[in-house]
């Protein structure tokens, strides 16, 4: 099987249209996962026959799942059935009876897990040292660190290992990895991802997120994941955030261009702000202060309490099992009031009002992911100094409420990489990505350990400015017979996606061309129907509208993630005689039945 270096998933996509299998995928990922050089990059993989059980599984059931087929890696704090949960400290090992709500996401979506990934422990650090399975290095200099606290899912990924891989981020864990590794890094809106069966760092604030290759992939992967979670307190939705066309972009200024000394990043970074010019954006120089008082609350402030919050009673019985830096950082906590928690949130309400200026006078903030690296000895011989000098530029996103999406931008004499992340408002995530994914286009630096790879195309925004979103199940799909009534009038395909449990589907007698009809039974507890949704200017979605024939029309359709889109419908009065085709999960698998 002749796969590239790096798992993208329109590389996987196109192995299986021309008869790879998903069964022969796993048996290369077995191979590489046995010949990595990275000992430390897993606490516990996927056993071989295990994945080889969940690629069977995966081929009996629909083949047009978004995500069928691909391998995954998951961060040690977040939840798969069947693999212990350790957060990196063998002493609070659990077993967990139920998938977190992220991975039961992707696997309905047909995603299947490799592992579970190395991480600083207890998600408490930016440089994956902490932890007792070992330190994950950079895959282009074994000398340096990978990044944590999500450093094994970074290097998972980047070796090409898996496609995709989750992470978390308080902090920036999501976001630093990334760089160091030549990823993409997606870190959410806090709440847009639910953190349902995480092993939380802190609770209010935290991440799930996902590395990938390619702005492209990750997007797809989130958009999988997303949707509110009653089960989490703090899952929340809101309409997308727009963002113009041409961008005004805020980019460090003075004395708050601070890089530690690490010349070749700064020099990056200089070139990350040329090429954004290039591409069309407004250069807005701005004044990082008040950003960096917020991030330092983050470990300096009350929300360190946070983090004693969510291990107290481990904590108080098993301190000595914790390591050391670890140890020292969430023990600090110990003392802090409620008075001191108040003051801190009245501090960063204040700071926001502060920067609320900035954010008039620029669409997305573009900085360092981080400002330097180091080696694993200058870490361990300093760790707390070191590890704050890589969040200088991520540490406030999470506390106000932020997206963003970290690319990389080249390499340094070294041999080493930089990146830079973009911000944006919250719910901004998916109009942050066409910029994010020309910038790591134009870096010309490959992905991961492939600096040669061709980086795809990123997603258009989930919907352009007055367009509006419809969910097509039939003849509309890609490739159908009446899918040029969506692209002719200039519509773009967002997503493909599956309905929400509760649909049926049924082959329409008669109809030409043929057609299938969905109807909502909230009884029914089968699988959700493929679906693919897309967007049209308004004007074009009324007069496609208009033209839809009887018994076919339009109502809300809720998605795997929870939102709800326009989208076909079928009169019940039509089903009588017709056959119902819910097991085979959508049309297309139901006519290659036939064919």
């Amino acid at each position: 099987m002749n796969l590239p270096p790096m798992l993208t998933l329109a590389a996987l996509q196109s192995a299986y249209d021309g008869g790879t299998t998903p069964l022969e995928m796993v048996e290369e990922v077995i191979l590489r996962r046995n010949a990595s050089a990275d000992p430390a990059v897993f606490i516990c993989p996927t056993t071989d026959d295990a994945l080889r059980a969940a690629a069977r599984a995966v081929m009996a059931g629909p083949s047009d799942l978004p995500l069928w087929g691909i391998p995954f890696a998951v961060k040690d704090n977040i939840d798969v059935a069947g693999l212990p949960t350790t957060a990196a400290c063998p002493a609070y090992a659990y077993q967990p009876t139920a998938d977190a709500t992220v991975v039961a996401r992707l696997r309905a979506a047909g995603a299947i897990v490799i592992g579970k990934t190395n991480l600083d422990q207890f998600a408490t650090g930016l440089n994956g040292t902490r932890s007792p399975y070992g330190a994950p290095r950079s895959v282009f200099n074994t000398d340096y660190v990978s990044g944590g606290s999500s450093s094994g899912s970074a290097v998972a990924v980047a070796s090409g290992l898996c496609s995709f891989a989750l992470g978390t981020d308080t902090a920036g864990s999501g976001r630093v990895p990334a760089m160091f590794n030549n990823l993409v890094g997606i870190k959410p809106t806090p709440g847009l991802v639910p953190n349902t069966g995480v092993v939380p760092a802190c609770r209010s604030v935290d991440v799930v997120t996902v590395f990938a290759g390619s702005v492209a992939d990750g997007v797809a992967v989130r958009r999988v994941m997303e949707g509110v979670d009653p089960a989490d307190p703090f899952s929340r939705s809101a309409a997308p955030a727009a963002l113009p066309r041409t961008l005004r972009i805020g980019v460090l200024a003075g004395a708050e261009r601070e890089f530690f000394g690490n010349a070749e990043v700064k020099a990056l970074y200089d070139a990350a702000i040329a090429r954004a010019q290039a591409l069309g954006a407004t250069i807005m120089p701005f004044d990082y202060a008040p950003f960096r008082e917020a991030a330092a609350l983050l470990y300096d402030g009350p929300w360190v309490a946070e983090r004693l919050a969510a291990v107290e009673g481990f904590f108080a019985s098993n301190e000595a099992d914790l390591d050391p830096t670890v140890r020292k950082i969430i023990g600090g906590a110990k003392g802090r009031t409620a008075v001191e928690a108040f003051n801190g949130l009245y501090r960063l309400n204040a700071i926001r009002q502060q920067v609320a200026p900035v954010w008039e006078a620029v669409d997305v903030l573009m900085l360092p992911t981080s400002p330097t690296t180091c080696t694993v000895a200058d870490m361990l011989a300093d760790p707390i100094v070191r590890n704050s000098q890589f969040g200088r530029y991520t540490n406030f996103a999470n506390l106000m409420g932020l997206a963003a999406i970290a690319v990389p931008c080249g390499f340094g004499p070294s041999g080493l990489p930089a990146g830079v992340t973009l911000i944006g408002p919250a719910f901004s995530d998916d109009a942050l990505a066409p910029f994010a994914g020309a910038m790591h286009a134009a870096a010309g630096c490959g992905m991961g350990k492939d600096r040669a790879a061709m980086v795809p195309a990123a997603p258009l925004s989930a919907v352009p400015e007055g367009w509006l979103q419809i969910a097509v199940v039939g003849a509309h799909l890609t490739g159908m017979p009446l899918n040029h009534e969506l692209t002719s009038p200039g519509g773009v395909k967002l997503a493909t996606t599956t309905t929400a449990p509760g649909y049926r589907l049924y082959a329409l007698p008669g109809t030409v061309p043929p057609k299938p009809g969905l109807i909502h039974d909230p009884a029914f507890a089968g699988s959700g129907m493929v679906v693919e949704v897309w967007a049209l200017p308004a004007a074009a979605f009324g007069a496609f509208v208009v033209r839809i024939p009887a018994p076919l029309g339009i109502g809300k359709v809720t998605l795997a993630n929870g939102t709800q889109v326009s989208g076909f419908l079928c009169e019940g009065h039509a089903l009588v005689g017709a056959e119902e085709i819910t097991d085979f999960g959508g049309w297309r698998a139901y006519l290659a039945s036939r064919a």
